[in-house]
């Protein structure tokens, strides 16, 4: 499986709970830092960070792929959008939560959110 990171770097502990939630092994981390500069538009920012995924068109219909969202709402939307648009459908989504009291500030993974499972759901809901 491929992990799309665009937030803090996750230690083996935690890319092991990965592969324990969802039953695959993480194969390959790319880091891609969501460090953007705010005077500037945000969409070619994402898409140029996008580009750095060395997945061709058919891996990224393909291949298991889960993501760590940027924690700036904006930015996480984009991405989501963008990676929707070369995915054909909405990815999983890791869920990080920081660690109560630890020294330095570190995150644990909490859970996995199937997006494409909720648009899904809420598609039914229509009227």
């Amino acid at each position: 499986m491929f992990l799309l990171n665009f937030s803090h770097p996750l230690p083996a502990d935690q890319l092991a709970r990965l592969a324990q939630l969802t039953g695959q092994s993480v194969e390959t981390v790319l880091m891609l830092p969501a460090q953007f500069d705010q005077a500037q538009p945000f969409v070619p920012q994402v898409e140029a960070l996008i580009e750095q995924v060395p997945l061709t068109p058919e891996e990224w219909q393909t291949a298991p792929l889960l993501v760590v969202l940027p924690s700036l709402n904006y930015i996480a939307a984009i991405v989501l959008a963008e990676l929707h648009g070369r995915m054909g459908y909405f990815p999983s989504v890791v869920r990080l939560r920081p660690v109560e009291d630890a020294l330095p500030p570190r995150y644990e993974v909490t859970e996995i959110i199937n997006l494409q499972g909720v648009r899904d759901a809420a598609r039914k809901k229509r009227l």
